[in-house]
C-alpha cells in the first residue's frame, strides 16, 4: 500500500463519513472522523487509517469517544481487535449520554 498524506486521507474520510459537515469543518475534530470510520468504514478505509495512524491512536479514539458514536457490535469488535480486552474479560460500558 502506498504512503498516504494524513490530511488528504482525513478529508476524504470526512467527506464520506461526516456528511453533515464540510471536510474542512470536520478536520477540526479528527478523532470524530476516525471514530466514524471505525463505526461505518469499509474495509479499505479502515486499513488505510490503521496504517496511517496506528493502533495506539485508534485505542485513544476508542477510549475517548462520545456517547452514541459506536454501536454495541463495533464497540466489542474494536476492543478485541485493539487488544483492549481478552475473551472472557468484561468490556467497558459504552459511553452514555447524561441528561442534566
Amino acid at each position: 500500500m502506498k504512503k498516504h498524506d494524513r490530511t488528504q486521507v482525513l478529508k476524504y474520510c470526512a467527506a464520506k463519513y461526516i456528511w453533515w459537515k464540510t471536510p474542512d469543518e470536520a478536520l477540526h475534530y479528527p478523532e470524530r472522523i476516525v471514530a466514524q470510520v471505525m463505526e461505518l468504514g469499509d474495509y479499505e478505509d479502515v486499513q488505510i487509517l490503521t496504517e496511517l495512524l496506528g493502533d495506539p491512536y485508534l485505542r485513544l479514539v476508542l477510549s475517548h469517544t462520545e456517547a452514541g458514536v459506536f454501536s454495541p457490535k463495533s464497540w466489542v469488535y474494536w476492543h478485541y481487535r485493539l487488544g483492549l480486552c481478552r475473551p472472557g474479560q468484561e468490556l467497558p460500558a459504552l459511553p452514555k449520554r447524561k441528561l442534566l
